[in-house]
């Protein structure tokens, strides 16, 4: 199947397409291979719609994006076969409908947000008012690892606050994007949400973006050097920017904790999405008192998932994404074998399905730990000394997320606070809400999303003093 570019609200062709792989294997469609001049008519229809859009009531926008949310949710299980098709996450469990599900009610909740003006001071000396105001056209750049989700993450609040939209999915999974902005546009004026898309092999449209001196902002979900590339080249045009990057979440057991009870906890803090999310648990430290438990706690349980193609309704995990994360979690992996324990996994499967993997015995300076795998291989690091445990878990240059697991949750607490990042879960992780802001710290990000925090980031600030 072909899919479109959206834009000024119609469907718009480009002169070339390029294929995008099935991870499990095939084709999932073509997708349109945009050129420079595809995004600047993009820019221009949205900075165009923005005259009108920016001066929207605030009811209106509102009903607007309950109207987006209600089209996700009459087309969630089309978008979820195509999310399943090109990203190779399962329709079930904690897959493609299960991303789609979160879609609708991050939409949802989105919709209901609002910013209203603040009075800083009201008395015989005046009165002074803050605004929040639109930005402009905002330019929206995505993963391939939640499509859905992470657009609807990056149109909702730019929609909810008088903003227009360019967004440019990742060439790995762009056909549920493009149809997701086909069917806003069913509900939307003309312009306000536009979609392009490149295989970014010729023409770099996520740099060009960058440095489009109509986009007044960027937002970006991806990695480190990706999103430094962003920060330097928007810095020519001054534009706002929302940077959510990768991570190398900790987690911390400590010895008072039930190995059997946080066994399955564990494993999806690790393995959600295949290990291939931003604030999934990438090292796990465990006291030297429950360790040999709690890996084997978590061994077992790990047996029980399924893996396979992502449209068999009976597989829980699907394939790797792409080629060049499969070569990093191999060269990660086979590097861990060479000093660690493999208590599970190691090895590849077929084209580029790669076994989940756990391996103890590993220690900070090892690339698996070290390094942001992205994908299905937890290392297990031994401590019995905790505040060795938490320096450890903060000798890192990122700072998205960490956990800590025990069954004292005042202790927890206080440990929590102890860790560098920007989200800190108790006896779970990563899971992330839509009425709280997440964002990382250190090189982990700019910025914060969802929530009242995460929507004034679409805002410039106003004072009108009278």
């Amino acid at each position: 199947m072909t899919y479109h570019m959206t834009i000024d609200g119609r469907r718009a062709s480009a002169r070339a397409h390029f294929a995008v792989a099935n991870p499990a294997g095939g084709t999932a469609g073509d997708a349109p291979n945009a050129a420079l001049d595809d995004l600047d008519r993009a820019v221009g229809a949205a900075a165009r719609a923005f005259e009108s859009w920016s001066r929207t009531p605030d009811d209106a926008l509102r009903r607007a994006c309950e109207a987006v949310t209600a089209k996700i949710a009459e087309h969630a299980e089309e978008l979820a076969q195509i999310v399943t098709a090109e990203q190779g996450k399962p329709l079930n469990g904690l897959g493609s409908r299960w991303e789609l599900g979160g879609a609708e009610a991050w939409a949802g909740f989105t919709a209901g947000l609002s910013l209203p003006l603040k009075v800083l001071q009201d008395n015989n000396e005046g009165r002074v008012e803050l605004h929040r105001k639109p930005i402009g056209v905002v330019g929206s750049i995505t993963p391939w690892n939640f499509p859905v989700l992470i657009a609807v993450w990056h149109i909702l609040p730019a929609l909810r606050t008088g903003n227009t939209v360019v967004i440019k999915p990742s060439p790995n999974t762009p056909l549920a994007t493009l149809r997701l902005v086909e069917l806003m546009n069913e509900v939307l004026p003309a312009g306000v949400v536009n979609a392009v898309s490149g295989d970014d092999k010729e023409v770099n449209l996520g740099a060009a973006m960058s440095t489009h001196p109509d986009i007044r902002k960027i937002v970006f979900t991806g990695s480190c050097a990706t999103g430094e590339h962003i920060m330097a080249s928007a810095a020519s045009t001054m534009k706002r920017l929302t940077l959510e990057m990768g991570g190398n979440d900790a987690a911390v057991v400590l010895p008072d904790v039930d190995p059997a009870a946080i066994a399955e906890g564990l494993f999806w803090g690790a393995f959600i999405n295949n290990g291939q999310t931003c604030a999934a648990m990438k090292r796990l430290y465990v006291h030297g008192d429950v360790h040999d438990d709690v890996c084997a706690a978590l061994v077992e349980f790990a047996r029980t998932v399924p893996v396979g193609n992502g449209s068999d309704e009976a597989s829980v995990l699907g394939p790797v994404q792409n080629r060049m994360q499969f070569e990093k979690v191999q060269r990660l992996v086979d590097s861990a074998k060479r000093k660690g324990r493999v208590l599970l996994g190691g090895e590849p499967g077929d084209g580029l399905f790669f076994n989940p993997t756990i391996v103890a015995g590993l220690s900070n300076g090892d690339p698996l730990v070290d390094e942001e795998q992205f994908g299905p291989a937890l290392p297990i690091i031994k401590y019995d000394d905790l505040d060795a445990a938490i320096d450890a878990a903060n000798d890192s240059p990122n700072g998205l997320g960490g956990s800590v697991w025990s069954s004292d949750i005042d202790a927890a607490r206080r440990i929590a606070g102890r860790l560098q990042c920007g989200s800190v879960w108790i006896n779970k992780h990563g899971a992330i809400q839509p009425n709280a802001p997440f964002g990382g710290i250190k090189a982990s990000g700019l910025g914060v999303e969802f929530g009242e925090e995460g929507l004034a980031e679409y805002t410039d600030i106003q004072v009108v003093f009278s």
